[in-house]
Protein backbone atom coordinates (compact mmCIF):
# COMPACT_ATOMS: atom_id res chain seq x y z
CA UNK A 1 0.00 0.00 0.00
CA UNK A 2 2.78 2.42 0.93
CA UNK A 3 4.60 1.73 -2.36
CA UNK A 4 1.42 2.23 -4.40
CA UNK A 5 0.70 5.55 -2.68
CA UNK A 6 4.25 6.75 -3.33
CA UNK A 7 3.89 5.89 -7.03
CA UNK A 8 0.52 7.65 -7.24
CA UNK A 9 1.99 10.78 -5.63
CA UNK A 10 4.61 10.85 -8.40
CA UNK A 11 2.46 9.92 -11.41
CA UNK A 12 -1.05 10.99 -10.41
CA UNK A 13 -0.77 13.84 -7.89
CA UNK A 14 -4.08 15.30 -9.10
CA UNK A 15 -5.84 12.03 -8.24
CA UNK A 16 -4.70 12.20 -4.64
CA UNK A 17 -5.71 15.87 -4.42
CA UNK A 18 -9.24 15.05 -5.64
CA UNK A 19 -9.39 12.08 -3.26
CA UNK A 20 -8.42 14.36 -0.39
CA UNK A 21 -11.13 16.90 -1.27
CA UNK A 22 -13.86 14.27 -1.49
CA UNK A 23 -12.66 12.66 1.73
CA UNK A 24 -12.94 16.01 3.54
CA UNK A 25 -16.44 16.59 2.13
CA UNK A 26 -17.70 13.15 3.18
CA UNK A 27 -16.07 13.45 6.60
CA UNK A 28 -17.65 16.84 7.27
CA UNK A 29 -21.12 15.71 6.13
CA UNK A 30 -20.84 12.70 8.45
CA UNK A 31 -20.08 14.97 11.39
CA UNK A 32 -22.55 17.78 10.70
CA UNK A 33 -25.44 16.16 8.81
CA UNK A 34 -27.90 17.36 7.67
CA UNK A 35 -25.97 20.30 6.27
CA UNK A 36 -26.69 22.75 3.44
CA UNK A 37 -24.33 23.35 0.55
CA UNK A 38 -23.60 26.95 1.50
CA UNK A 39 -22.70 26.05 5.09
CA UNK A 40 -20.55 23.18 3.85
CA UNK A 41 -18.70 25.41 1.38
CA UNK A 42 -18.03 28.02 4.09
CA UNK A 43 -16.83 25.43 6.60
CA UNK A 44 -14.45 23.80 4.10
CA UNK A 45 -13.25 27.08 2.58
CA UNK A 46 -14.45 26.08 -0.90
CA UNK A 47 -16.41 28.01 -3.51
CA UNK A 48 -20.02 26.89 -3.98
CA UNK A 49 -19.32 26.32 -7.67
CA UNK A 50 -16.52 23.82 -6.99
CA UNK A 51 -18.46 22.18 -4.17
CA UNK A 52 -21.56 21.80 -6.36
CA UNK A 53 -19.74 19.58 -8.85
CA UNK A 54 -18.19 17.48 -6.08
CA UNK A 55 -21.41 16.81 -4.18
CA UNK A 56 -23.19 16.04 -7.46
CA UNK A 57 -20.56 13.37 -8.14
CA UNK A 58 -20.90 11.95 -4.61
CA UNK A 59 -24.70 11.89 -5.01
CA UNK A 60 -24.41 10.02 -8.33
CA UNK A 61 -22.14 7.47 -6.66
CA UNK A 62 -24.77 6.87 -3.98
CA UNK A 63 -22.53 8.16 -1.18
CA UNK A 64 -24.71 11.07 -0.05
CA UNK A 65 -28.40 12.01 -0.15
CA UNK A 66 -29.76 15.49 -0.77
CA UNK A 67 -32.99 16.83 0.72
CA UNK A 68 -34.50 20.18 1.61
CA UNK A 69 -33.13 19.77 5.15
CA UNK A 70 -29.59 19.35 3.77
CA UNK A 71 -27.11 16.67 2.75
CA UNK A 72 -26.67 13.42 4.64
CA UNK A 73 -24.29 10.51 4.17
CA UNK A 74 -25.68 7.14 3.06
CA UNK A 75 -24.79 3.76 4.55
CA UNK A 76 -22.61 3.10 1.51
CA UNK A 77 -20.93 6.46 2.06
CA UNK A 78 -20.20 5.53 5.68
CA UNK A 79 -18.64 2.25 4.58
CA UNK A 80 -16.46 3.98 1.98
CA UNK A 81 -15.40 6.59 4.52
CA UNK A 82 -14.47 3.94 7.09
CA UNK A 83 -12.26 2.21 4.50
CA UNK A 84 -10.77 5.56 3.48
CA UNK A 85 -9.77 6.50 7.03
CA UNK A 86 -6.79 4.16 7.08
CA UNK A 87 -5.75 5.02 3.49
CA UNK A 88 -5.86 8.75 4.18
CA UNK A 89 -3.73 8.29 7.31
CA UNK A 90 -1.04 6.93 5.02
CA UNK A 91 -1.53 9.68 2.44
CA UNK A 92 -1.29 12.40 5.09
CA UNK A 93 1.61 10.44 6.65
CA UNK A 94 -0.31 10.32 9.92
CA UNK A 95 0.56 6.68 10.58
CA UNK A 96 4.23 7.67 10.69
CA UNK A 97 3.38 10.63 12.96
CA UNK A 98 1.46 8.31 15.32
CA UNK A 99 4.39 5.90 15.56
CA UNK A 100 6.88 8.70 16.25
CA UNK A 101 4.64 10.16 18.98
CA UNK A 102 4.20 6.74 20.60
CA UNK A 103 7.96 6.44 20.83
CA UNK A 104 8.84 9.92 22.06
CA UNK A 105 5.96 10.13 24.58
CA UNK A 106 6.24 6.52 25.72
CA UNK A 107 2.59 5.64 25.02
CA UNK A 108 0.84 2.36 24.19
CA UNK A 109 -1.27 3.93 21.44
CA UNK A 110 -1.65 7.26 19.64
CA UNK A 111 -4.46 8.20 17.26
CA UNK A 112 -4.06 11.32 15.10
CA UNK A 113 -6.97 12.70 13.06
CA UNK A 114 -6.42 15.05 10.09
CA UNK A 115 -6.77 18.79 10.68
CA UNK A 116 -6.18 21.32 13.46
CA UNK A 117 -8.98 22.04 15.93
CA UNK A 118 -7.54 25.53 16.52
CA UNK A 119 -8.36 26.39 12.90
CA UNK A 120 -11.43 24.18 12.38
CA UNK A 121 -13.49 23.51 15.54
CA UNK A 122 -15.26 20.56 13.84
CA UNK A 123 -11.97 18.61 14.02
CA UNK A 124 -12.75 18.28 17.74
CA UNK A 125 -15.77 16.18 16.76
CA UNK A 126 -13.52 13.99 14.62
CA UNK A 127 -11.33 13.42 17.69
CA UNK A 128 -14.53 12.58 19.57
CA UNK A 129 -15.54 10.03 16.94
CA UNK A 130 -12.09 8.41 17.01
CA UNK A 131 -12.22 8.23 20.83
CA UNK A 132 -15.64 6.55 20.75
CA UNK A 133 -14.30 3.85 18.41
CA UNK A 134 -11.30 3.36 20.68
CA UNK A 135 -13.49 3.13 23.81
CA UNK A 136 -15.66 0.43 22.26
CA UNK A 137 -12.58 -1.51 21.20
CA UNK A 138 -10.98 -1.36 24.66
CA UNK A 139 -14.20 -2.23 26.51
CA UNK A 140 -15.17 -5.12 24.22
CA UNK A 141 -13.41 -7.78 26.29
CA UNK A 142 -13.91 -6.31 29.77
CA UNK A 143 -16.30 -8.20 32.05
CA UNK A 144 -16.96 -5.17 34.24
CA UNK A 145 -17.21 -1.95 32.24
CA UNK A 146 -16.83 1.28 34.21
CA UNK A 147 -15.81 4.46 32.41
CA UNK A 148 -14.76 7.61 34.29
CA UNK A 149 -15.01 10.93 32.44
CA UNK A 150 -13.71 14.40 33.21
CA UNK A 151 -15.37 17.60 32.08
CA UNK A 152 -14.34 20.04 29.35
CA UNK A 153 -15.24 20.85 25.77
CA UNK A 154 -13.15 18.08 24.20
CA UNK A 155 -14.61 15.28 26.34
CA UNK A 156 -18.05 16.81 25.67
CA UNK A 157 -17.32 16.28 21.95
CA UNK A 158 -16.63 12.61 22.68
CA UNK A 159 -20.06 12.30 24.35
CA UNK A 160 -21.68 14.05 21.38
CA UNK A 161 -20.19 11.51 18.96
CA UNK A 162 -21.16 8.42 20.99
CA UNK A 163 -23.52 6.06 19.13
CA UNK A 164 -25.90 3.37 20.43
CA UNK A 165 -24.25 -0.02 20.89
CA UNK A 166 -25.74 -3.19 22.35
CA UNK A 167 -22.25 -4.11 23.61
CA UNK A 168 -22.27 -0.99 25.82
CA UNK A 169 -25.56 -1.74 27.62
CA UNK A 170 -23.80 -2.94 30.76
CA UNK A 171 -21.34 -0.03 30.81
CA UNK A 172 -21.48 2.34 33.78
CA UNK A 173 -20.37 5.92 33.17
CA UNK A 174 -19.21 7.98 36.16
CA UNK A 175 -17.77 11.50 36.53
CA UNK A 176 -14.06 11.52 37.38
CA UNK A 177 -14.54 14.58 39.60
CA UNK A 178 -17.07 17.11 40.85
CA UNK A 179 -18.03 19.79 38.41
CA UNK A 180 -20.67 22.12 39.82
CA UNK A 181 -19.59 25.65 38.99
CA UNK A 182 -18.49 24.92 35.41
CA UNK A 183 -20.77 25.59 32.42
CA UNK A 184 -23.46 22.91 32.53
CA UNK A 185 -22.64 21.42 29.10
CA UNK A 186 -18.97 21.01 30.08
CA UNK A 187 -19.54 19.45 33.50
CA UNK A 188 -18.48 15.84 33.99
CA UNK A 189 -21.97 14.98 35.27
CA UNK A 190 -23.65 16.28 32.11
CA UNK A 191 -21.12 14.52 29.87
CA UNK A 192 -21.66 11.25 31.77
CA UNK A 193 -25.42 11.40 31.40
CA UNK A 194 -25.19 12.29 27.70
CA UNK A 195 -22.73 9.54 26.89
CA UNK A 196 -24.60 6.88 28.86
CA UNK A 197 -27.90 7.77 27.19
CA UNK A 198 -26.38 7.64 23.70
CA UNK A 199 -24.51 4.39 24.42
CA UNK A 200 -27.61 2.80 26.01
CA UNK A 201 -25.62 2.34 29.21
CA UNK A 202 -26.02 3.49 32.84
CA UNK A 203 -24.62 6.39 34.84
CA UNK A 204 -24.10 7.67 38.36
CA UNK A 205 -23.52 11.33 39.21
CA UNK A 206 -21.33 13.19 41.70
CA UNK A 207 -23.09 16.31 42.96
CA UNK A 208 -20.23 18.27 44.51
CA UNK A 209 -18.51 21.55 43.54
CA UNK A 210 -15.34 21.48 41.44
CA UNK A 211 -13.38 23.39 44.11
CA UNK A 212 -13.84 23.04 47.87
CA UNK A 213 -12.58 24.55 51.09
CA UNK A 214 -10.74 22.23 53.47
CA UNK A 215 -13.71 22.12 55.87
CA UNK A 216 -16.20 21.33 53.08
CA UNK A 217 -13.89 18.68 51.65
CA UNK A 218 -13.46 16.93 55.01
CA UNK A 219 -17.19 17.00 55.66
CA UNK A 220 -18.22 15.67 52.26
CA UNK A 221 -15.66 12.88 52.33
CA UNK A 222 -17.49 11.45 55.35
CA UNK A 223 -20.81 11.20 53.48
CA UNK A 224 -21.73 7.53 52.73
CA UNK A 225 -23.15 8.36 49.28
CA UNK A 226 -20.00 10.25 48.35
CA UNK A 227 -17.83 7.35 49.51
CA UNK A 228 -19.94 4.93 47.46
CA UNK A 229 -19.60 6.88 44.21
CA UNK A 230 -15.88 7.45 44.85
CA UNK A 231 -15.36 3.69 45.15
CA UNK A 232 -17.04 3.25 41.77
CA UNK A 233 -14.93 5.99 40.19
CA UNK A 234 -11.70 4.48 41.52
CA UNK A 235 -12.67 1.05 40.14
CA UNK A 236 -13.03 2.37 36.56
CA UNK A 237 -11.12 0.31 33.99
CA UNK A 238 -11.20 3.13 31.43
CA UNK A 239 -10.65 6.85 32.08
CA UNK A 240 -11.22 9.49 29.38
CA UNK A 241 -9.92 12.97 30.16
CA UNK A 242 -8.95 16.25 28.56
CA UNK A 243 -5.82 18.35 29.00
CA UNK A 244 -6.25 22.08 29.51
CA UNK A 245 -4.00 25.10 29.22
CA UNK A 246 -3.20 26.21 32.77
CA UNK A 247 -4.20 29.88 32.64
CA UNK A 248 -7.35 29.21 30.62
CA UNK A 249 -8.52 26.56 33.07
CA UNK A 250 -7.72 28.68 36.13
CA UNK A 251 -9.69 31.60 34.73
CA UNK A 252 -12.60 29.33 33.78
CA UNK A 253 -12.73 28.21 37.41
CA UNK A 254 -12.69 31.81 38.64
CA UNK A 255 -9.46 31.19 40.56
CA UNK A 256 -8.21 33.94 42.86
CA UNK A 257 -5.63 36.49 41.75
CA UNK A 258 -3.19 34.89 44.17
CA UNK A 259 -3.49 31.50 42.42
CA UNK A 260 -3.25 33.09 38.97
CA UNK A 261 -0.10 34.89 40.07
CA UNK A 262 1.38 31.64 41.42
CA UNK A 263 0.67 29.84 38.17
CA UNK A 264 2.28 32.67 36.23
CA UNK A 265 5.37 32.81 38.42
CA UNK A 266 5.88 29.05 38.33
CA UNK A 267 5.21 28.96 34.58
CA UNK A 268 2.26 26.57 34.61
CA UNK A 269 1.35 25.31 31.14
CA UNK A 270 -1.05 22.40 31.69
CA UNK A 271 -3.99 21.26 33.82
CA UNK A 272 -5.62 17.86 34.26
CA UNK A 273 -7.61 16.28 37.12
CA UNK A 274 -7.30 19.55 39.10
CA UNK A 275 -3.48 19.51 39.00
CA UNK A 276 -1.39 22.22 37.33
CA UNK A 277 1.95 21.37 35.72
CA UNK A 278 4.97 23.26 34.41
CA UNK A 279 6.77 22.36 31.18
CA UNK A 280 8.86 19.74 33.00
CA UNK A 281 5.71 17.97 34.14
CA UNK A 282 6.16 18.97 37.78
CA UNK A 283 3.02 19.61 39.88
CA UNK A 284 3.02 23.25 40.94
CA UNK A 285 -0.55 23.62 42.24
CA UNK A 286 -3.49 21.38 43.11
CA UNK A 287 -7.16 22.20 43.42
CA UNK A 288 -8.86 20.58 46.41
CA UNK A 289 -11.54 18.51 44.68
CA UNK A 290 -13.46 15.28 45.20
CA UNK A 291 -12.81 12.65 42.53
CA UNK A 292 -9.92 10.87 40.86
CA UNK A 293 -6.47 11.85 42.08
CA UNK A 294 -3.31 11.19 40.07
CA UNK A 295 -2.43 8.23 42.30
CA UNK A 296 -5.82 6.71 41.36
CA UNK A 297 -5.36 7.37 37.65
CA UNK A 298 -1.98 5.63 37.57
CA UNK A 299 -3.64 2.42 38.81
CA UNK A 300 -6.28 2.48 36.02
CA UNK A 301 -5.86 -0.07 33.23
CA UNK A 302 -6.54 2.26 30.28
CA UNK A 303 -6.28 6.05 30.46
CA UNK A 304 -7.16 8.03 27.33
CA UNK A 305 -6.11 11.66 26.99
CA UNK A 306 -8.06 13.58 24.33
CA UNK A 307 -6.63 16.98 23.36
CA UNK A 308 -5.86 18.76 20.11
CA UNK A 309 -4.93 22.01 18.43
CA UNK A 310 -1.44 23.39 17.82
CA UNK A 311 -1.85 25.66 20.86
CA UNK A 312 -2.22 22.60 23.15
CA UNK A 313 1.16 21.06 22.27
CA UNK A 314 3.01 22.44 25.32
CA UNK A 315 0.18 21.39 27.64
CA UNK A 316 0.03 17.85 26.22
CA UNK A 317 3.81 17.49 26.37
CA UNK A 318 3.95 18.65 29.99
CA UNK A 319 1.18 16.36 31.24
CA UNK A 320 2.50 13.31 29.39
CA UNK A 321 5.71 13.54 31.44
CA UNK A 322 3.63 12.36 34.41
CA UNK A 323 3.22 8.97 32.68
CA UNK A 324 -0.35 8.63 33.92
CA UNK A 325 -2.06 8.29 30.51
CA UNK A 326 -1.13 5.47 28.14
CA UNK A 327 -3.27 6.49 25.15
CA UNK A 328 -3.50 9.82 23.30
CA UNK A 329 -6.13 10.93 20.80
CA UNK A 330 -5.12 14.19 19.15
CA UNK A 331 -5.19 16.06 15.84
CA UNK A 332 -2.63 16.74 13.14
CA UNK A 333 -1.91 20.28 14.36
CA UNK A 334 -1.03 19.22 17.90
CA UNK A 335 0.80 16.08 16.76
CA UNK A 336 3.20 17.91 14.46
CA UNK A 337 3.81 20.63 17.05
CA UNK A 338 4.56 17.92 19.64
CA UNK A 339 7.12 16.30 17.35
CA UNK A 340 8.83 19.68 16.90
CA UNK A 341 8.98 20.11 20.68
CA UNK A 342 10.59 16.69 21.06
CA UNK A 343 12.95 16.92 18.09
Amino acid sequence: MRLLLDIQKKLLPDLLEVLGIRFRILRFIRLMQPIGRRSLATSLGMSERVLRSEVTFLKEQGLIDMATSGMTITDEGKDVLTQLDEVMSDIFDLTNVENKLKECLGLAEVIVVPGDSDEAPWVKKEMGRATVQLMKRYLAYEETKIVALTGGTTVAAVAEMMTPDSEMKETLFVPARGGLGEQVENQANTICATMATKAMGHYRLLHVPDQLSQDSYSSLMEEPKIKEILDLIRSANLVVHGIGEATTMAQRRSSSEEILQTLHEKQAVAEAFGYYFNQNGDIIHKVLTIGLQLEDVIKTKSVVAVAGGTSKAHAISAFMKQKTSNILVTDEGAAKALLELHS
